[in-house]
Formats: structure tokens, sequence, C-alpha cells
């Protein structure tokens, strides 16, 4: 990997978010979480926007990693999705959204818990991913996070569902995992 301006090791930071439920509400069923159905249902979370716009205006890259597999299942389309994220993208300040669109039988290297979709955005914005951190609120984005090599946060909504191995640190809500973003991000995460 490469800095930012081709040069040397990757030298940016970033903060990688997932979208349902750390950026916006996300539809609870069964005690499982599912993306809103159109971008008119959207509702970004309280403080969100907030939050992002204090990890910008410190530098931090902001990059949306997020599971779609309805479009694999054929229950979303593309346009579907981007209609959401050019919404999402419209109330939060955010550098790039990706998305994987598959579901757990395609076998990609891109539907977390695999970490294809930070690795490609490091690759490409020259990020250190070992000084930039995962926010998830689903097992598989801090798997996904520790995986790569990032510093990882957990927003707990108390899904009926596995509990991430040892997130680096456990909100309710994005904004208050900012204080330590700020100050653990540029830290180099040092795997044991």
């Amino acid at each position: 990997m490469r800095s930012e301006n081709g040069t040397g090791p990757p030298s940016r930071v970033a903060v990688f978010l997932d979208r349902d439920g750390v950026l916006n509400a996300a539809v609870v069923k069964n005690g499982l979480p599912y993306p809103p159905e159109d971008a008119d249902s959207l509702q970004v979370l309280p403080g969100a926007a907030e939050a992002c716009a204090t990890l910008r205006e410190a530098g931090l890259l902001l990059i949306v990693v997020t599971n779609q597999p309805d479009i694999a299942r054929g229950t979303r389309t593309w346009s579907d999705i981007q209609a959401i994220n050019r919404r999402l993208s419209e109330l939060v300040p955010l550098d790039e959204i990706r998305v994987c669109p598959h579901d757990d039988p395609d076998g990609c290297d891109c539907r977390k818990p695999a970490p294809g979709l930070l690795v490609a955005a490091a690759r490409e914005w020259g990020i250190d991913l070992r000084r930039s951190v995962m926010v998830g609120d689903r097992w598989r984005d801090v798997e996904s996070g520790q995986r790569a090599g990032c510093w990882t946060v957990f927003v707990d909504h108390g899904y009926s569902e596995r509990w991430p191995e040892r997130p680096d640190l456990t909100v309710r809500a994005l904004g208050e995992a900012v204080p330590w973003i700020l100050a653990t991000a540029s830290t180099e995460r040092v795997r044991a």
C-alpha cells in the first residue's frame, strides 16, 4: 500500500462506519436489524451527523462499509440501495460509501466479516488500517475491522444475535465513541 501521494507507506487515517444501525436507524424485526425500505424512510440516528462532522473536522476520512445482501437475494435493486446511500450522503458528511451486494453463499471477500471492503478502501485512499477504526452494530462489523487490523467500536442495540468478540470499545451510539476515536485514531494497532 502507498500513501495518498503514491509513495511511501499509507499515511491516512479513516473511520469505517457500518450504515444501518450506526448512521441511520435500522428496522428491527424479530430482534435483528434490517435496512430502511427506501430513501424516504431513512432516518439518521440522533447525533450521527454531528459525530461525523466532528471526526471529519479532525481530518479523519469517513468511509461507510455496508453489507446489502438483499441485492443478491433479489429483494432490492442496486438503484434502491444507491438511492438510500445518496440520501444518507446528503444528510451526513461522508467521503465514500462502499457496498457488498453479496450473500454468505457467494463466498466473496467483501461481505463482512471478511475485511475486503476495508482493505480495498485502504489501498485506494492510502489508509493505514492499523491506525484506523471500524464502527459497527453487529459482530460481523467488529470482526471485519479486527481482521483488517483496525481498532473496533461496537454500537450495542441489544440485537438477538451473536455478540462480537473483544471490541475495543462498546457504546450505545456513535456520538459516545467520538472522544475515544479522536484519542485512539492514529495510534498504531498492535495485535498480540
